[in-house]
């Protein structure tokens, strides 16, 4: 029989305490690999979530935060920005596209955003990659809405399905704007960005529903009325927008670009180049990932610490065990490998079988779960990082398992035969 049976067999005979060390194993092996997938998945999940735009404009505020509220809808605006002034660098001659962004309203806790047709022309996510549409086509008239994937699935609406929004966010929205419905005209294909939950309409619906609202709030008590569903697009040209992103014909002129707009005299503004912004918030997020990662091998290091303490108890029951191994020709190397591999085998078991159960798992609820907390996972299935964290676990147990396997080497043959009363 070989030394690896040998160990397996041994590794059965006290299989209660095996059992448990192995599930100790595999739950902190699992924590390990869903905290590195979570966090590069949302890692992932913000890095793709605009591509190709060179500036992101806003009010004077930090570079994150305005990052935050315009791109990655999180947080409230702190101003506006007026039409004029976006008309000033939008005309621009380096400028080769725009998009004005709008927002501050909901409908079912999901955000509104109020923009134009350049959002569908020249908005990029991921590897650049345009937005398309699975359902209906882009909006065209003042009442009409487009719906991102999410947004269309947990609302449960189609085609031709009408809806009033909220001025506000979630549990702050304090009036509903009932009489200026709208209705769905598109629904756009999943993104895995924060797009997906969102509701896109006009600039000229945002102003139409805010009619008769002033400072952000409804100027009189009493029934508005009701939209057109078309309207001239100079009637309803807003006041202020929320952001606004720019594609420049040339990226050299980012920076210089940049600067114009942090040193405008008319207006406090704020302009970030969108990496540049995401590099800033990985670095105030980097402590907190850190912190992650040590807990979770804080755990694993229980969880082997198990495993030591597992072979240490029973070395004293095995001492005769070791004794007849060694009476049969077994010599003292032998036991010790015995030992070591049965240590391997345990710790590379669990750390396995906690690999796969976590993969079975996300691939059967991943994707409720990336919708729950609003950000892709990692990718699924068995990854190189996966391999790694399976041999690095296997590694230990294989190192820990020289304690007892010394302790075992050193003992005599005759310490095992005699009988202890």
């Amino acid at each position: 029989m070989t030394l690896v049976a040998l160990a397996w067999k041994s590794a059965r005979a006290r299989a209660g305490a095996t059992v448990l060390t192995l599930i100790a194993i595999a739950l902190s092996t699992a924590l390990v690999l869903g905290v590195e997938k979570i966090r590069a998945g949302a890692r992932a999940g913000f890095e793709q979530t605009v591509s190709g735009a060179d500036v992101l404009v806003g009010a004077r505020s930090g570079g994150v935060n305005l990052l935050l509220y315009a791109v990655f809808r999180l947080g409230d605006p702190t101003a506006n920005v007026s039409w004029e002034t976006y008309q000033a660098f939008a005309a621009r001659p380096d400028v080769a596209w725009t998009i004005p962004l709008s927002l501050g309203d909901s409908h079912g806790g999901f955000r509104v955003l109020g923009t134009t047709d350049a959002y569908f022309e020249h908005y990029r996510y991921g590897d650049k990659r345009p937005l398309g549409f699975a359902l209906g086509v882009a909006f065209d008239e003042t009442r009409d809405a487009v719906l991102g994937a999410e947004a269309a699935r947990e609302l449960g609406y189609g085609l031709g399905d009408d809806f009033t929004i909220s001025h506000g966010i979630k549990s702050a929205a304090f009036a509903e704007h009932s009489d200026h419905p709208f209705t769905v005209v598109g629904v756009l294909r999943a993104t895995g960005t924060p797009v997906d939950r969102t509701i896109h309409i006009s600039l000229e619906g945002m102003e139409a529903v805010h009619e008769g609202f002033v400072g952000g709030a409804p100027s009189a008590i009493g029934r508005r009325p009701r939209a057109p569903r078309s309207a001239p697009a100079e009637a309803l040209t807003p006041d202020a927008i929320t952001a606004f992103l720019v594609g420049l014909k040339s990226r050299a002129a980012a920076l210089r670009y940049q600067r114009d707009v942090n040193t405008y005299r008319r207006e406090a503004l704020t302009g970030v180049i969108p990496g540049v912004a995401l590099a800033q918030l990985w670095r105030v997020l980097g402590p907190a990932e850190q912190a992650l990662r040590v807990v979770s091998l804080l755990v694993v290091a229980a969880g082997l610490t198990g495993l030591l303490t597992m072979l240490l108890s029973t070395l004293n029951e095995r001492r005769r065990e070791v004794a007849v191994l060694r009476a049969a020709g077994a010599r003292r190397r032998d036991v010790f490998a015995l030992l070591v591999l049965e240590s391997t085998l345990v710790a590379g078991l669990g750390a396995l079988l906690g690999a796969t159960v976590l993969n079975t798992a996300l691939a059967i609820v991943g994707r409720g779960l990336e919708a729950s907390i609003g950000a892709p996972l990692g990718p699924l299935g068995l990854s190189v990082y996966d391999a790694y964290v399976i041999a690095g676990v296997t590694g230990i147990g294989f190192a820990l398992g020289f304690v007892p396997g010394w302790i075992a080497y050193r003992r005599s043959l005759s310490d095992g035969l005699t009988v202890r009363i």
